[in-house]
C-alpha cells in the first residue's frame, strides 16, 4: 500500500532529511489558527490549521534560526514535481519570505529557486541539500553573509521566544532585515487593520537593540489614541526606555519615543515642525517606523525622514498609497517623500491582506449583507437617480438650522446619492435606513451588538444616533426590557469622541452603536466591534479598507470570530480595487484666477416615500489573489467548473473523496482551495451535510443526504456486509458510522476516532482486525458510506 502525504513526512522525508543534517530545532512547523466557518449565522473555527514546513539555519548554537526554505510533502505515488506550484505560489507571494522551494514524494526531490525563477530536474532524497549548502545559497542570492554586521538583527532571538509569534509577523520581520542588511535602509510593510503591526514594530526594534545596532528610535502615528496603544506595547519589552513624546516634553532621555505627528508640528502643510527641530537635530533618530504611514499623506510630516536621512525608515500599512495622473520629475521632492508611499519606500518588502488573515483564522470572517435604497417608488436604486429639482417641487423643504421654508427652484438642478445627507438632509431616508438596520441586528442576536455605523456628516451622525435609540427605547417598551444606557451614541471629533472609545471597547452593557465620520476609520483598536454599517457614499479605496478594518479583530473574550458589514451604498465595490490616489495639479496663480465657489446651504427634505430591498448577501474570500465579496452563484459557478474537470462524473468523484492524499489534491485545485466547499456549505446552510454531499450536489446533481441520513443509510442499506462479520466488528463499524454522522468526513478521518466511547464500547481496532486490515475495512466503509 502506498503512502499518504502523513506517512511519506514521517516515514520516508524525516529520516533522510535528520541524516543530511537537518535536525529537529532546524524544521519549524507553521501551523496557522485555522479559519473560521460562517454557517446559519454563526460563526465557528476549523479545528485545525494548515501546517508547513519551514527549513531553517543558525549561525551559532544560541543564534536566532533563519528560515530560508519550504518542503512540500506529497503521496508517495504522486511525481516529485506534483504541487510545486502551490508552493511556488506561497514563495513568490512571499507569503513565507523563503527562497527556496522543495516538493518530494519521499523518494526523489525537484527544488525552486526564487533568485533565479528555475526548477531542478528530479533528484534523490538522500541528495538533499545539507543546511550549510542551502544557506551558502541563499547568501550568495541575498549579496549578504548571514555572519556580517549587516545580517545581525537576523540572528537576534525573539525576547519572550518564538511562541508568541505567528509565522506571517516572521516573515515580515526577516524582509525588513534582510533589506537593510542589502544595504537599503527603507522598507514597506503591508499588513492588513489586525494583523499585529505594532507586535512587528515592537520586535524589530527590540532585535535592532539587541544586535547592537539602535542609538535611538522614532515611533510616530497619527493620534493620541494610537500613542497610548503604541506605548503600552513597547513598554511591556523597553520599560522605562520606551516614552511617550508630549508637548512640553520630548522625553530625550529615552531610547524609544512614541510620537503623533502633531506633538512634532507636521500634522499639516502649514506646521511650521517648531517642536520637532527645537529638540531633535538632525540625524538624531537611527531608526524611525511610520505606523499608517498612507495617512497625513499631505501634512509636513516629511520633515521627520528628512532630517534623518541616515536612519532606517520603515513603513506601516494596511493600505500602501500610490499616486497617479503625475510626472515625478515634476513633483516636488519633499512631496515625494511622503505623497506615494511605494515611490518613495519601494514596493513592500511583505504583504499580507486581509483574505490570508481570514483564510489561516487570525482575522475574523466577514459576511457582506447589502441593501438597495428606492425613493418615490422609481424603479432604479437612489445611487443611479439621485434626486432631481423635479423630485422636490411637492416635498417640504426648510431650513435644517431656522426652519424657514426654502422655495424648490432655488435649489440645484440635481443631487447626486453622495450629497444626501449632506446637502440634501432627508429624516425619512435616515427612519428607514435606522429601521431596516434595526430589524437586520435583531435577525442576527439582537440589538445590543457593538456596531460602528459611518455617516456622510456631524449632523446625519446625530439624527442616526437618536433614531437608532428611539427605536431601541420602542423595542424595550414593547418587550418589557430594561434599556442599557447610553445605547446608541455620536462618536466623531466634533463631539470629542476620543472620550468615548474607552466604553465602545470595554462597556458590555452600554455604548452599543457608535455613529461616527471617520474618527473610527482608522487605527483605533476595537476588536469587540460586531458590525460595521455603511450609511456614507465611500470614494477611495484606501478609506474603505481603513473602516472595514475596524471589524476584522478577532475578540476571545466574547468569542467574535466573524463580523458583518451592512452596506446601504454599494461600498464593497472597493473590495479589491488598487489603493490609488489621484493627484491634481493646482493652479500657480490659484489666488488670482480661480473664484471661490458659491455656498450652498444644505437644505432638509421630507416626504420621500423610502423602499430599502436585500440585494444580496455574500462572504469575503480570495478571487484571482484579491479580497472580494463573492455571492453563492457566481461562486459556485467558478467552483463547478473546477470540480468537473478534476473530476468528470461522480465516481471519479467518489473514488477520490474516499482517498485522503487524493481527496486533499483535489481540494486544493478548487479555486479557493479546501475552503470552497466550506464557503459554498456557509452560503447554501447546508451544515449538517458533508462537503461530499455539498460538492456532490453542485457538481453532478447528486440528491444530497444529511451526514446523519448518510450513516442511517449505511447500516441498512449493508446490513448484508456487515452480517458477514463478527458481531463485534460490525457493532464498531455502525459506532464509525455514528461518527461520521456527528462530524463528516473529518471525524471518521481523525486520529482519536478509536477513543471515543461508542467506538471503544463497540469493541474498537482489536474488534476490527478480528475482521481484517483495519485501514483496508474502513476504507471500504467509507466507499460505501458515499455510497449509500
Amino acid at each position: 500500500m502506498t503512502l499518504n502525504e502523513s506517512d511519506t513526512r514521517s516515514k520516508l522525508i524525516d529520516p533522510v532529511l535528520h541524516t543530511r543534517g537537518w535536525t529537529e530545532d532546524l524544521i519549524r512547523r507553521e501551523e496557522t489558527a485555522g479559519a473560521v466557518e460562517i454557517s446559519e449565522n454563526r460563526a465557528r473555527r476549523r479545528s485545525h490549521g494548515r501546517v508547513d514546513y519551514t527549513l531553517r539555519v543558525k549561525v551559532t548554537q544560541d543564534s536566532q534560526p533563519v528560515a530560508i526554505g519550504l518542503i512540500e510533502a506529497k503521496a508517495e505515488h504522486l511525481p516529485p514535481d506534483h504541487g510545486l506550484e502551490q508552493a511556488k505560489a506561497y514563495s513568490v507571494s512571499k507569503r513565507l519570505n523563503v527562497p527556496f522551494v522543495f516538493s518530494t514524494n519521499g523518494h526523489l526531490f525537484v527544488m525552486y529557486d526564487v533568485f533565479t525563477g528555475v526548477t531542478s530536474k528530479p533528484r534523490k532524497l538522500d541528495e538533499f541539500p545539507r543546511p550549510e549548502e542551502l544557506r551558502s545559497a541563499y547568501e550568495r542570492g541575498m549579496g549578504f553573509t548571514l555572519d556580517s554586521e549587516a545580517a545581525k538583527p537576523l540572528l537576534t532571538r525573539y525576547s519572550g521566544g518564538e511562541a508568541t509569534r505567528r509565522y506571517y509577523q516572521d516573515a515580515a520581520i526577516r524582509a525588513v532585515f534582510e533589506k537593510i542588511a542589502k544595504g537599503d535602509n527603507r522598507a514597506l510593510l503591508s499588513l492588513a487593520t489586525g494583523a499585529g503591526k505594532t507586535f512587528i514594530a515592537v520586535n524589530l526594534l527590540k532585535r535592532i537593540a539587541d544586535a547592537g545596532q539602535l542609538r535611538r528610535a522614532l515611533f510616530i502615528c497619527d493620534r493620541d489614541e494610537l500613542r497610548a496603544q503604541g506605548l503600552a506595547a513597547f513598554q511591556n519589552v523597553f520599560g522605562a526606555d520606551a516614552a511617550a513624546v508630549v508637548k512640553g516634553n520630548p522625553q530625550k532621555n529615552a531610547r524609544i519615543l512614541i510620537a503623533t505627528y502633531q506633538t512634532l508640528d507636521v500634522d499639516t502643510e502649514e506646521a511650521d515642525a517648531n517642536f520637532l527641530k527645537m529638540n531633535y537635530p538632525e540625524n538624531y533618530f537611527s531608526h524611525i517606523i511610520i505606523d499608517e504611514c498612507h495617512r497625513s499623506a499631505w501634512g509636513k510630516w516629511s520633515e521627520v525622514l528628512k532630517r534623518n536621512p541616515a536612519a532606517v525608515q520603515v513603513g506601516l500599512t494596511a493600505t500602501p498609497r500610490q499616486l497617479k495622473g503625475l510626472n515625478w520629475s515634476e513633483f516636488p521632492e519633499d512631496d515625494q517623500v511622503t505623497a506615494d508611499n511605494i515611490h518613495y519606500f519601494g514596493e513592500p518588502v511583505y504583504e499580507y491582506d486581509m483574505s490570508q488573515g481570514m483564510d489561516d483564522g487570525y482575522l475574523a470572517a466577514c459576511e457582506i449583507i447589502q441593501r438597495d435604497i428606492f425613493l418615490d417608488e422609481k424603479p432604479q436604486s437612489e445611487r443611479e437617480t439621485g434626486v432631481e429639482q423635479n423630485d422636490l417641487k411637492d416635498k417640504t423643504l426648510t431650513d435644517p438650522l431656522t426652519g424657514e421654508a426654502v422655495d424648490y427652484k432655488r435649489l440645484s438642478k440635481k443631487y447626486s446619492a453622495s450629497s444626501f445627507e449632506d446637502r440634501l438632509q432627508m429624516p425619512d431616508r435616515v427612519q428607514a435606513m435606522c429601521e431596516d438596520l434595526f430589524d437586520l441586528l435583531m435577525r442576527t442576536g439582537g440589538p445590543e451588538q457593538k456596531t460602528i455605523i459611518f455617516c456622510a456628516r456631524d449632523p446625519h451622525a446625530d439624527k442616526v444616533a437618536i433614531a437608532m435609540n428611539n427605536l431601541y427605547a420602542a423595542w424595550c417598551k414593547t418587550n418589557d426590557i430594561k434599556q442599557l444606557q447610553p445605547y446608541a451614541f455620536k462618536c466623531t471629533a466634533a463631539s470629542s469622541g476620543n472620550d468615548q472609545l474607552a466604553d465602545l471597547r470595554g462597556a458590555s452593557r452600554s455604548h452599543f452603536i457608535a455613529t461616527t465620520v471617520d474618527l473610527l476609520s482608522t487605527g483605533v483598536d476595537v476588536p469587540v466591534v460586531q458590525n460595521i454599517v455603511f450609511f456614507k457614499y465611500v470614494q477611495s479605496p484606501i478609506a474603505f479598507y481603513q473602516m472595514v478594518g475596524r471589524g476584522t479583530r478577532l475578540h476571545p473574550p466574547s468569542g467574535k470570530l466573524m463580523f458583518r458589514v451592512y452596506d446601504y451604498t454599494d461600498v464593497t465595490r472597493l473590495f479589491g480595487q488598487a489603493f490609488l490616489t489621484r493627484f491634481i495639479k493646482e493652479p500657480e496663480n490659484k489666488a488670482i484666477t480661480s473664484d471661490p465657489k458659491p455656498f450652498t446651504p444644505p437644505v432638509q427634505v421630507e416626504g420621500f416615500e423610502v423602499t430599502i430591498n436585500e440585494a444580496g448577501k455574500s462572504i469575503l474570500t480570495m478571487v484571482d489573489g484579491k479580497a472580494m465579496p463573492v455571492t453563492v452563484e457566481e461562486y459556485k459557478e467558478r467552483l463547478t467548473c473546477d470540480l468537473v474537470t478534476h473530476a468528470p462524473t461522480l465516481d471519479d468523484f467518489r473514488r477520490l473523496w474516499v482517498d485522503p492524499s487524493a481527496r486533499h489534491d483535489l481540494l486544493d485545485k478548487l479555486p479557493d482551495g479546501a475552503r470552497s466547499a466550506l464557503l459554498v456549505r456557509a452560503l447554501e446552510d447546508m451544515d449538517a451535510f458533508d462537503l461530499y454531499d455539498v460538492l456532490g450536489e453542485l457538481g453532478y446533481g447528486l440528491n444530497p443526504r444529511t451526514r446523519l441520513d448518510r450513516a442511517a443509510a449505511f447500516t441498512y442499506k449493508h446490513s448484508a456486509w456487515l452480517n458477514t462479520m463478527p458481531k463485534q466488528s460490525a457493532e464498531t463499524l455502525r459506532a464509525l458510522a455514528l461518527q461520521f454522522g456527528r462530524a463528516g468526513t473529518d471525524g471518521l478521518e481523525s486520529p482519536h476516532i478509536f477513543d471515543t466511547p461508542e467506538v471503544e464500547k463497540a469493541g474498537g481496532l482489536i474488534a476490527l482486525r478480528a475482521f481484517g486490515q483495519p485501514a483496508e475495512i474502513l476504507r471500504e466503509t467509507k466507499a460505501r458510506i458515499f455510497a449509500a
